[in-house]
């Protein structure tokens, strides 16, 4: 029964471990680094378009603030090209009312420019706070980007973790089903029983549903970056594996002090938020400004004229229409102020809801300052951790070899039980594995510190803003 179940999950291994087959096989496999899947993330995320979007929405509410300092300027122009009035009035002597019959057409062209003096310094408020506002949306589109170049990165190091611990359960299996072979021939010539038999047949099946699992987790961590970086999931690529010298430069202690210095310099969140802080204090300054006259010159120049069609008291010497809108141009120049007595406190509110944001924008910027610090030292030390870690592992990587190969050999004489070589060959599995975990825990916390102290760790970004597939 043993054998009948290790032979189901043979065949099981077998597919599982060939996914070119069929279908598979007429796709070319694609080869991407770090830095490539980061790059395609960047353009792909809809998070970072969007953050680009507010830039750009910012920009242009800049210029709509730098437009209030210009006069504004309108034009109005009317055409009537057929008018009937009837109107009843004195004839010449004066003895009788007349009705008067008109048939017409008129012109009249009008231009206007306003420009306003002062409004309370409400137009230059705004002005400082879209500034700033524009300014924090650059740093929070920056800080996007950052946050997914260290997404991508957990998820690349996810999966070469997965492939790595697929390999070495693989490995596994592989030293299982050769003590099964050996162990098969001993039982055979009588220096093994069917219990030891039966025994390893389990604990190779075992070994190859730990295989089973191993590509599980290593398919649904290839499925995560999948998700990451937004492209086809169907399609076929492979990881490139990191540079050699990337454990040397991980070996060595952070500072968290010197950290969280640099942080409070190169943070980009922290810098965007500082701007929102200055933006919301203008927003005070335009609230307040309600409380101020306004002052406001405007411009007028008009023209128009009348061609009558008919009159019935007679041809009336008009002159043509064109000569009347060359010579019927008027100008008026009129300052116009404005002062809201009272307002029934609505100004008042919104100066008070001003006050009130900014506080809360001051809190969030202490809040993320004092999360920064608690962040970088927390991050140190799991980094330091991850260093006594590996040299743990070696250790234990070490021992755990030399224990299973005196066992096997007193195994193959039989001098060593069968659950003292398995026990030793699942501790070597172990050791390797653990080693393997904390060979990579190391890189991820070393991206979780750069992250934290605002580290750049994203490639040129590609002058294309189209998604990539």
């Amino acid at each position: 029964m043993v054998s009948k179940i290790f032979s189901f999950f043979c065949i099981t291994l077998l597919f599982l471990a060939s996914p070119s087959i069929g279908c598979g096989s007429e796709n070319r496999e694609k080869s991407f680094t770090l830095s490539r899947c980061i790059e395609i993330a960047l353009r792909n995320s809809t998070s970072a378009r969007k953050a680009e979007n507010t830039l750009k929405l910012q920009g242009t509410d800049v210029l709509r603030n730098y437009g209030n300092f210009l006069p504004r300027i309108s034009t109005s122009a009317s055409y009537s090209p057929y008018t009937l009035n009837r109107t009843y009035a004195p004839n010449y002597t004066g003895s009788a009312i007349t009705n008067i019959k008109t048939k017409s057409k008129t012109v009249d062209l009008t231009v206007t420019s306003s420009l306003n003096l002062f409004n309370g310094f409400s137009d230059y408020a705004s002005l400082q706070a879209a500034l700033n506002k524009e300014n924090a949306a650059e740093y929070t589109l920056s800080r996007a980007l950052q946050a997914i170049a260290f997404d991508v990165t957990q998820a690349y190091y996810q999966v070469l973790l997965n492939q790595e611990l697929l390999a070495i359960a693989r490995e596994n299996l592989l030293l299982a089903q050769n003590q099964l072979t050996l162990t098969d021939r001993q039982f055979q010539i009588g220096l093994k029983s069917i219990i030891d038999r039966d025994q390893q047949q389990a604990d190779a099946a075992e070994s190859l549903l730990s295989v089973i699992k191993a590509e599980t987790r290593m398919q649904k961590s290839l499925l995560e970056l999948v998700r990451r970086i937004q492209i086809d999931p169907l399609t076929k690529f492979s990881l490139e594996p990191l540079p050699e010298d990337l454990n040397n430069s991980l070996l060595i202690k952070p500072n968290p002090d010197t950290l969280v210095a640099l942080a409070f310099q190169r943070r980009s969140d922290l810098k965007g938020k500082e701007f929102e802080v200055k933006a919301s204090k203008w927003q005070v300054t335009k609230s307040r400004a309600a409380f101020y006259p306004s002052l406001d010159v405007t411009l007028n120049v008009g023209t128009g004229g009348i061609e009558y069609f008919q009159q019935n008291t007679g041809d009336l010497p008009y002159p043509s229409l064109s000569d009347q809108l060359a010579n019927s141009i008027g100008y008026s120049v009129a300052l116009n102020l404005s002062w809201t007595i009272f307002d029934r406190f609505q100004t008042r509110y919104n100066v008070e809801s001003a006050k009130i944001n900014q506080i809360n924008q001051q809190y969030d910027y202490d809040d993320l300052k004092n999360n920064i610090l608690i962040d970088i030292y927390e991050a140190a030390e799991e980094y330091s951790a991850a260093l006594m870690q590996i040299e743990t592992a070696k250790i234990s990587l070490k021992a755990a070899r030399s224990a299973f190969d005196g066992i096997k050999k007193r195994y193959e004489l039989g001098s060593a039980s069968f659950i003292e070589i398995s026990s030793a060959r699942s501790s070597l599995f172990s050791a390797r594995s653990n080693l393997s975990q904390a060979t990579y825990n190391l890189a991820l916390q070393k991206s979780v510190l750069d992250f934290a102290s605002g580290n750049e760790v994203i490639p040129s970004q590609p002058e294309s803003s189209q998604p990539l597939k």
